[in-house]
């Protein structure tokens, strides 16, 4: 199947396209600060990447994630109440790994070493409005059925 992910900065959209064709929009929030691709901007970066690993698959909607693991929480309103400041990594992970050199692979500007995400947040967040801290989120439904649909490999383009 020939994939492509398409994610607009400004429109806070992840499109999927399969054989050139739209399949699906989907709202996303991506980073607070805009987008960049240096290490330590907490921005978006840019440009042409794939998903690099797809992690998460048997986890129960709202699994709590740190550092690419499942923590055995499972996120909820006391949680958050508990740790008001956590970056919250939900459901599903796409990792994603640039595709051009000196832009967003190797060196300070390597997508996979800052660890940028497609990921699942809380209900509570608004999608269609910049808020995250570098990576794309998305609603946990919406992220479980874009998961399903693509493959390790899909190309993923990140445009401003």
């Amino acid at each position: 199947m020939n994939q492509t992910i398409v994610i607009s900065i400004q429109d806070q959209q992840l499109r999927l396209f399969s054989q050139n064709e739209l399949v699906k929009t989907y709202s996303v929030s991506t980073a607070l600060k805009g987008s960049g691709n240096l290490k330590g901007s907490y921005q978006t970066p840019l440009g042409l990447h794939y998903i690099r690993a797809k992690i998460g698959a048997d986890q129960p909607v709202n699994s709590v994630f740190v550092g690419r693991r499942p923590t055995g929480e499972v996120y909820s309103p006391q949680l958050a109440q508990a740790q008001p400041e956590r970056d919250w990594i939900l459901t599903r992970i796409l990792w994603l790994c640039g595709r051009e050199i000196g832009i967003n692979r190797l060196g300070k500007v390597d997508t996979m070493q800052r660890y940028i995400y497609i990921h699942g947040t809380p209900d509570s967040e608004p999608m269609g409005v910049p808020r995250s801290h570098g990576c794309i989120r998305m609603r946990n439904e919406e992220l479980i059925e874009l998961f399903d649909h693509v493959a390790c490999g899909v190309p993923v383009e990140i445009v401003a």
